[in-house]
């Protein structure tokens, strides 16, 4: 006989109560779509933490990105007009000179991007022509401006003492300025300019600048274990009497006999000779760098170039931070963030070079003594101290971006037996025959406030509201098509 279902106290069985539905859980919509069940929660202490950190370095890079970009527009505008302007097809347009040179402890990638990402698009919106001078190690900028130097005082008739045999002249050498001669087209008649781009380049330009027009146009005496001079030398010095003939050593009978082939008569097989290694291919050897032709001590007695001008072509002197070290991070991850700044000032002096329109004499002293030490080289520092001379009463060129050098690495400041004149560790020395005729570019004052008050948008570029409408296509052209200039006339005339 089957069981009975059980009796609760009321007296109903409990198979009588309908079972009760679960509740679903989420939103039906979200169900019937087949999406997952979405519970929207604050997250937790540890994804607050890492969602905050992220997000407001994310915010600051976009925030310096945008006004970095403005800022660049800003000067760029100020300039294009520049390109607008019509030449003549007789006449070449304007090349300035810049220079730049590796920094200290690095290679010369850090400064052509530094050049690619500040100098070269207001440059390029003024459609300006450049020639570039750069140096891959310390002493190539100085080496090429001095020569530059001296081939235009050759140029102008100037002859060196000693001629070199084989020597072309430079008229043969320059064919292409040859081809513009014949054929009428003139060189650009207005300034020209130079553009230097760091600290340690600019004391570089300034050696060269003295020793191209204080120094002769015959090179020093080779002292080099490759030349002639230094190995006569290097020989009387290494000189050793000869070895007699009977003070030669007895040939070895095993060795003649491997030499020859056979051995003695013991019959054991004859000695191989060993095989000659392959000769490593040798790498080619960098250009050996020319030694200055001049002295800093001999400034004051040196006689200056006949064909020196009485105004030097202006120059523009430009920041590149560049700083090494893992320990420098904060400073570094500082400067990134204010990528602004810099490419403001980076722009004011560019665009000042691009006009042309205000050039001014560097001051013949500078009462600025520097912003405290300069490197951890005691010794350095030392020597720097005890020369009240160089900091009593310095040029201005001598101050300039000074505070670049507490960047420098230490490779800068290291002593070496027998090296070469270092341009970056020594002290910067201007004579005032050439300081007097150096100058600078400056910006005008209305030029600055026209370029303050533009708000640095690009007025040919699209918002980003205009770009997504005519992406999604909801741009709507207004322009009226000729063929519908009749119908636009006729509705006019309905509605009068």
């Amino acid at each position: 006989m089957a069981d009975k279902p059980p009796v609760e106290a009321g007296g109903a069985s409990t198979d009588a109560l309908p079972a009760a539905r679960p509740k679903a859980a989420g939103n039906p919509v979200f169900r019937m779509m087949g999406l997952p069940n979405f519970r929207f929660k604050l997250p937790s202490r540890n994804w607050l933490i890492f969602l905050s950190i992220t997000g407001s370095f994310t915010t600051a890079v976009l925030y310096d990105r945008y006004h970095k970009k403005r800022a660049q527009q800003r000067w760029c505008n100020l300039v294009s007009h520049i390109a607008q302007e019509p030449l003549p097809t007789t006449q070449m347009p304007r090349k300035i000179t810049i220079f730049l040179s590796a920094p200290p402890g690095d290679s010369i990638r850090a400064a052509r991007e530094h050049f690619h990402e500040y100098v070269k698009p207001v440059l390029a919106a003024a459609a300006m022509d450049w020639d570039v001078i750069e140096g891959r190690r310390e002493g190539d900028v100085r080496a090429g401006l001095a020569e530059k130097i001296r081939k235009k005082r050759r140029k102008d008739g100037e002859k060196p003492r000693v001629s070199t045999e084989g020597e072309t002249p430079e008229e043969n050498e320059d064919l292409v300025q040859q081809l513009r001669t014949t054929t009428g087209v003139k060189d650009w008649e207005g300034v020209q300019g130079d553009l230097v781009l760091g600290r340690h380049t600019w004391k570089e330009y300034i050696r060269g600048l003295h020793e191209g027009w204080l120094g002769p146009l015959d090179p020093p005496p080779d002292t080099s274990p490759n030349s002639a001079h230094g190995k006569e030398a290097q020989s009387l010095a290494t000189e050793q009497p000869p070895v007699a003939d009977d003070a030669s050593p007895t040939p070895d009978p095993l060795q003649t006999g491997a030499a020859s082939g056979t051995t003695a008569d013991s019959g054991v097989p004859p000695i191989e000779a060993p095989k000659p290694e392959p000769q490593k291919e040798e790498k080619p050897k960098q250009p050996i760098q020319i030694a200055p032709y001049i002295s800093t001590s001999d400034y004051p007695s040196a006689t200056l170039a006949p064909s020196t001008p009485n105004v030097l072509p202006p120059t523009t002197v430009l920041p590149l931070p560049h700083l090494l070290g893992f320990l420098n991070t904060p400073i570094r991850i500082y400067r990134f963030l204010n990528r602004r700044h810099l490419a403001d000032e980076t722009g004011r002096e560019v665009a000042a070079l691009v006009l042309a329109s205000h050039v001014r004499a560097w001051d013949p002293r500078s009462d600025s003594t520097g912003s405290g030490p300069l490197s951890d080289n005691e010794a350095l520092l030392e020597e720097r101290r005890s020369n009240k001379a160089a900091i009593q009463g310095r040029w201005e060129p001598e101050s300039v971006l000074e505070g670049e050098e507490r960047d420098w690495h230490k490779v800068a400041w290291k002593r070496y037996q027998g090296e070469p004149e270092r341009v970056w560790r020594n002290n910067m020395v201007i004579e005032p025959r050439i300081g007097e005729r150096m100058r600078r570019f400056d910006l005008a004052g209305n030029e600055e406030d026209k370029a303050r008050q533009d708000g640095g948008k690009d007025p040919a570029a699209k918002g980003y509201w205009e770009n997504i409408k005519e992406m999604v296509g909801w741009e709507v052209d207004k322009t009226v098509k000729g063929w519908e200039h009749g119908l636009v006339a006729e509705e006019s005339d309905e509605r009068n």
